[in-house]
């Protein structure tokens, strides 16, 4: 579990331990999850930044695991945003790949991402508005964090791809993201529905959580949405 200690990471660790999953959860030195996860016996947390993890450490960390979650972000702070490594996101995401093909697992891990609805995925064409693409590009040179988001992803579509012998992936695109105590009723489509930019909608940290939770452990669903980017929105 990469980003463990983020908004939305602690309810998956939560939500996975409550399944009754083991958990390595890889968190930032200066951060700590809450006292109620550490008591928890199925979790062993991992105290390293993964962007200075050497290809060596990340063989070790996914040593033995069967998939691999990411909710890892930037910090939201001028230094977090702009300031280095500004692709996080998306060198972690290779150099765990690459450690699992160095491991050379019996079947395929799987990974699931966190990603975003400003990210369009053109493995099934998306189309947005030029304002869309405008204020894209605008995004994408401005606000290291978006391109970050863009490359992770692409990282999986193009160099790891459907038919990997080693990783299956699933790239979770929540909207605005907003916190609830539940988990309530939520939709899922395969592209957005509404635009990211102009008409974003909502989506709950916990169901982006329990999507991603359910991905992992449940496999009718894995087979539905693997290699793919489904938005999930909050119902209603």
């Amino acid at each position: 579990m990469l980003g463990a200690s983020g908004s939305t990471g602690q309810l998956l660790v939560a939500q996975l331990l409550g399944k009754g999953k083991s958990v390595r959860a890889v968190v930032r030195p200066t951060s700590q999850l809450p006292d109620q996860l550490l008591a928890h016996e199925g979790l062993t947390v991992v105290g390293a930044n993964i962007s200075e993890m050497t290809q060596a450490e990340m063989k070790e960390l996914v040593a033995g695991c069967d998939s691999i979650a990411s909710c890892l972000g930037h910090n939201l702070s001028f230094r977090g945003v702009f300031g280095k490594p500004r692709r996080l996101v998306r060198n972690a995401v290779q150099g765990i790949c690459q450690a699992i093909v160095q491991t050379n697992p019996e079947k395929p891990l799987k990974f699931v991402l966190m990603n975003t609805t400003g990210n369009v995925n053109h493995d099934l064409g998306e189309v947005v508005s030029v304002g869309e693409r405008i204020v894209l590009a605008l995004l994408r040179a401005l606000i290291p964090p978006h391109a970050d988001n863009e490359q992770a992803a692409n990282f999986l579509r193009l160099e790891i791809g459907q038919d990997n012998p080693h990783v299956q992936w699933v790239a979770v695109r929540p909207d605005g993201l907003i916190n609830s105590e539940k988990v309530g009723e939520y939709e899922l489509h395969p592209s957005p529905i509404r635009s990211a930019i102009f008409h974003a909608g909502k989506t709950s940290r916990i169901h982006v959580a329990h999507f991603m939770s359910e991905l992992l452990t449940e496999n009718e669903l894995w087979s539905k949405w693997k290699g793919q980017m489904p938005v999930i929105y909050d119902a209603g």
